[in-house]
């Protein structure tokens, strides 16, 4: 037996250090711009945790994700609207409408399994989008510009380096508890279900309830990510519900690996760098076309689902040999 920690477990401590260092490592020049950098890949490690809950411990594929971080939100870009900045109040409107949309999504995609669950979800997000370009008062599909939460006189998320260790903070207490949930017996039941859900319910467990606390879990914390999503933007707009945003969480998990916590913030670092710097970098190689970086985006993603059919977390064993 050794005292050491596991190797992916070794590997997460040393992405969340890093994080926690970055700001004060970051050259003064060119600061705010890693600052906010960083705080989009805690955001979005933040989303795709949540769907791995769901999609690689549970077996979910969910097309319908990113309505969760649209309404997480639009939950606070609204009451910033009509002038109430009261970042508790915002973030608590936030998970509960995350959480009451899952629950009633739920129970109706649920009922399906395959392709029937995944259109039912897909549907749902695209139902959702429409709407958000229907609500001319709140910029249709232009959007419209937000102010930044307020928690206390003089704590205000428009500051770069508060709103970067409150997602940072945010991120350590979701990979803290989504590490406890899926080592519980709720876990237990989620991945059974994932691996034989008949023979699941043979044994007298209801699988039901669990998928769909899961699921509504799943919502609560993708609507604080949205939350602290506009907060960074500065601006809402409906095209964060758009089923593209779903399959991008998707391919974060891809990338990284699912059903492995530590995978879904790999995932979503390596995405975050692609997205941001790949396009310049095509940019000035082959001016003129750094819009078009999806082309070689696309190869690059084949290639990784060929060698790394589990991720980019696959080599990685998950114990030391030799040990427990």
């Amino acid at each position: 037996m050794t005292l050491l920690p596991s190797p992916r477990a070794a590997i997460a401590l040393a992405l969340l250090l890093a994080l926690a260092l970055l700001p004060f490592v970051v050259p003064e020049q060119g600061g705010v711009f890693l600052v906010n950098f960083g705080t989009r890949v805690m955001v979005f490690a933040i989303a795709a945790i949540s769907l791995d809950l769901i999609l690689g411990y549970g077996g979910m594929v969910s097309f319908g994700h990113a309505a969760y971080i649209g309404i997480g939100g639009y939950a606070v870009a609204i009451l910033s609207f009509y002038g109430n900045d009261n970042g508790w109040l915002q973030f608590a409107l936030a998970i509960l409408g995350s959480g009451l949309l899952a629950l009633l999504i739920g129970p109706i995609a649920l009922r399906t399994t395959g392709v029937y669950f995944i259109m039912i979800t897909l549907g749902m997000t695209q139902m959702l989008y429409y709407i958000g370009i229907s609500l001319g008062q709140f910029g249709g599909d232009d959007g419209f510009r937000t102010r930044r939460s307020l928690f206390a006189p003089g704590v205000t998320l428009a500051d770069p380096l508060t709103l970067y260790y409150l997602s940072f903070a945010v991120l350590m207490l979701v990979m803290i508890g989504m590490h406890r949930i899926v080592n519980s017996r709720f876990g237990t039941v989620l991945r059974a279900a994932k691996s034989n859900e008949r023979r699941a319910q043979s044994l007298g467990v209801a699988t039901f309830p669990y998928k769909l606390a899961g699921f509504g879990l799943a919502g609560m914390v993708c609507g604080v990510a949205g939350a602290l999503n506009v907060n960074l933007k500065g601006f809402m707009t409906p095209d964060y519900m758009h089923w593209i945003r779903s399959g991008d969480l998707m391919v974060m998990l891809l990338m990284g690996g699912q059903g492995t916590l530590v995978g879904a913030l790999i995932g979503a670092a390596v995405f975050q760098v692609i997205e941001t710097f790949l396009p310049d970098t095509i940019e000035a190689l082959l001016p003129g076309q750094g819009q078009n970086w999806e082309v070689l985006f696309g190869p690059l993603l084949i290639l990784l689902v060929l060698f790394f059919k589990g991720g980019l977390i696959s080599p990685i064993p998950r114990r030391w040999r030799g040990g427990r």
